[in-house]
């Protein structure tokens, strides 16, 4: 089986600003990523490249053996068979959700792939009744709140089973039983052929959430290894700023420890870096 993503020398410029530079990496089928670094490091970027959003200024990408551009897409039988398979929640959920209701938002994805309207019916009541949001499906979204908004945000793009999901900062604005979800969520996915990329900043989940971490500083990759390995690098995480020393004081001694750091962030007028 060929890489799901396979990326030779993509850079990505906004307006002439390097976001992405000279990236090679290969994605392979049921590998569980996630992509860290602080504010302007490129992970938001990287995503919506391989969800074609965004193509490469110079370089290439292919999915899964494929070519990724924008001239392929424009095949309506190319496109569909893409957007079945590879699926991105965004970090802010107000730049997703856009229908009337939530059932709408959720059936939208199915509906614009030709579901059969039985089978639409069946998986956006499924997948409602998955995130515990069922009770919502008649509200409009955007009076919901912003852990609400997440989930519907999720739920839009898990109804269609995707093989690929992207997710930009999946547990941001959710409460603690909601991220158990998202957690379980991808962890029941490890060992399928399912595979699972995700931008965070939230280093307390990468052993969750991840099998392989690439660490991101100024649109280059500057560090891979395992979530155990990532994190016991401190020196490493201080660089690229995502965390930082604390010190106290007792009895006139002064401590100095790691400390988990998050950062807020925009990415060149975009959500999320």
């Amino acid at each position: 089986m060929p890489p799901i993503f396979e990326l030779q020398n993509v850079s990505f410029n906004y307006d002439g600003i390097p976001a992405l530079q000279s990236l090679s990496l290969v994605f392979e089928p049921g590998q569980r990523v996630a992509l860290i670094g602080a504010n302007g490091s490129g992970k938001s970027t990287l995503l919506r490249l391989l969800d074609a959003l965004y193509f490469p200024t110079a370089g290439s990408i292919q999915f899964m053996g494929e070519p990724l551009t924008q001239e392929r897409l424009r095949s309506d039988t190319v496109n569909l068979n893409f957007r079945r398979q590879v699926g991105l929640v965004f970090q802010n959920p107000d730049v997703q959700l856009f229908n009337p209701t939530v059932f709408d938002e959720v059936a939208f994805g199915p509906l614009q792939l030709r579901w059969p309207r039985a089978e639409v019916l069946q998986r956006v009541n499924e997948t409602l009744e998955l995130m515990g949001i069922s009770h919502l499906k008649e509200r409009p979204p955007h009076r919901l709140s912003g852990g609400e908004k997440k989930k519907v945000a999720l739920a839009s793009i898990l109804v269609i089973d995707p093989q690929v999901l992207l997710l930009d900062e999946p547990t941001a604005a959710l409460d603690p039983k909601s991220q158990s979800q998202v957690v379980d969520q991808v962890q029941g996915w490890k060992s399928t052929s399912k595979t699972v990329i995700s931008a965070t900043h939230q280093l307390e989940l990468l052993e969750d959430i991840a099998d392989i971490v690439y660490v991101m500083q100024n649109g280059n990759i500057v560090a891979s290894g395992t979530p155990t390995q990532i994190l016991s690098h401190e020196d490493l995480l201080t660089q690229v700023n995502l965390i930082h020393a604390h010190r106290h004081s007792h009895g006139g001694i002064v401590h100095s420890h790691a400390h988990f750091h998050r950062h807020l962030h925009n990415d060149h007028g975009t959500e999320g870096e």
